[in-house]
């Protein structure tokens, strides 16, 4: 039977600009994307997306003919979910109060139809379950997903030694450390929570890593870093200087000191030297972050909420983020004194002020930056960006000064 994790019309739009280049099931919290999470726990069967046509190429939906499970890819499993998923019979949908979370259909071909007109409901989730609804909910439940994706991982194998004389180890018994981790005079305490060491990985000289933590493959936590707990770092990226319940969801880098909390980083991204964000606004209100959906600012609920990036962003040395800030996808932030709380996709500049970064310098970068990593910037990604960029231009709002500046000059000549 095939399976299809489906994006979700009333949650796909509340989780960009992440989602601007990627399926919500490809989303990572915890040790694994929410797609992973799933195959694993489906015995490896393999998963197709169910997303918007633009991605459809990068992440295909594979077979969709004959009978299929269809599960909500915002959906966060656990082995009760799992085991009521599994015994949906033919024609029955599993919801979550008013969410779908799942359908056992016998025609695959039926699912986009019967996902916008909408499914009869047959069963209730036997508990409460995880959904990521929003941005800030990949950081609010990073930790409590590490432990999980960390018990599914790890469960009857054995972890590889620490291998280094130097390096402090407390609570060895919920420390996991993949083939190929080299671990060089660091401090890693697994008192308050798992931490798991991905295949390749690193970490380096004076490191002090307090779990929950996941490194996942080919990643480095640089020398003198200091983990706080819950934070993820993403396949192949590179993190320092002090972070606290973040998540960087891949090929992505910090390497250098400042702060990053409470924050989101999407692929391809680069924080310039002495970074910092705040979480935290002076007067301790909830922080109100702008949203993609209700083309408005609202409030998260949240006390701590940092840095929410999307892909292929980058900021320069010493820049400093505020309070519950946005960057979409393809921005480049540089200079003195802090940006706005909202910086629209392919922006260029900072507190100064905005240009528009345009696609073929875009392009520019993004082909430099991927092969260091031996990955081509092609044409499928290429037409991502080029989708985002037109899907974007609303947000720009001084393209449409210029334009309407550029107007009135033809008008009076």
């Amino acid at each position: 039977m095939h399976v299809l994790l489906f994006d979700d019309p009333a949650i796909r739009p509340h989780l960009l600009p992440f989602t601007f280049t990627r399926p919500v099931a490809a989303l990572r919290c915890g040790i694994l994307t929410l797609a992973e999470k799933w195959q694993h726990r489906l015995g490896g069967q393999p998963v197709g997306y169910l997303t918007a046509p633009y991605l459809q190429a990068k992440y295909p939906a594979g077979a969709t003919s004959g009978p299929a499970l269809v599960i909500n890819g915002a959906v966060c499993p656990d082995d009760v979910l799992v085991k009521q998923v599994q015994a949906l019979a033919a024609g029955e949908a599993l919801f979550c109060d008013e969410t779908l979370v799942a359908a056992h259909l016998t025609d695959a071909t039926q699912v986009a139809e019967l996902i916008q007109e909408g499914f009869l409901k047959t069963r209730d989730v036997a508990e409460p379950i995880t959904i990521i609804r929003e941005v800030w909910h990949l950081f609010l439940r990073n930790g409590a997903e590490i432990r999980r994706d960390f018990d599914l991982l790890t469960k009857g194998r054995e972890s590889a030694p620490v291998g280094d004389a130097h390096t402090i180890v407390y609570a060895p018994e919920n420390i996991f450390i993949e083939p190929g981790v080299k671990i060089r005079a660091a401090i890693l305490n697994a008192e308050n929570g798992p931490i798991y060491l991905g295949k390749n990985s690193q970490v380096h000289e004076g490191a002090i890593i307090s779990g929950p933590l996941a490194l996942c493959e080919g990643s480095h936590i640089n020398a003198g870093a200091k983990m706080r707990g819950d934070n993820t770092v993403g396949p192949f990226s590179k993190v320092g200087g002090e972070v606290g319940n973040s998540i960087l969801l891949g090929y992505s880098n910090k390497g250098h000191d400042g702060y990053l909390g409470n924050s989101v980083i999407g692929e391809w991204c680069n924080l310039g030297a002495d970074t910092n964000t705040s979480n935290l606004k002076n007067n301790y209100a909830p922080v109100k972050i702008w949203s993609h959906s209700a083309g408005r600012f609202v409030n998260t609920g949240q006390t701590f909420c940092g840095l929410m990036m999307g892909d292929h962003s980058k900021c320069g040395i010493n820049t400093m983020f505020n309070t519950g800030t946005v960057v979409g996808v393809g921005a480049n932030i540089f200079g003195a004194g802090f940006p706005r709380t909202f910086i629209p996709s392919f922006s260029w500049g900072g507190a100064a002020g905005f240009e528009t970064f345009r696609l073929p310098k875009v392009a520019e970068v993004a082909e430099r930056v991927m092969a260091r990593r031996n990955l081509p910037y092609n044409q499928i990604e290429q037409d991502i960006m080029r989708h985002v960029y037109e899907q974007t231009a609303k947000d720009r709002v001084w393209e449409k000064a210029a334009n309407n500046e550029q107007s009135a000059t033809s008008k009076d000549q």
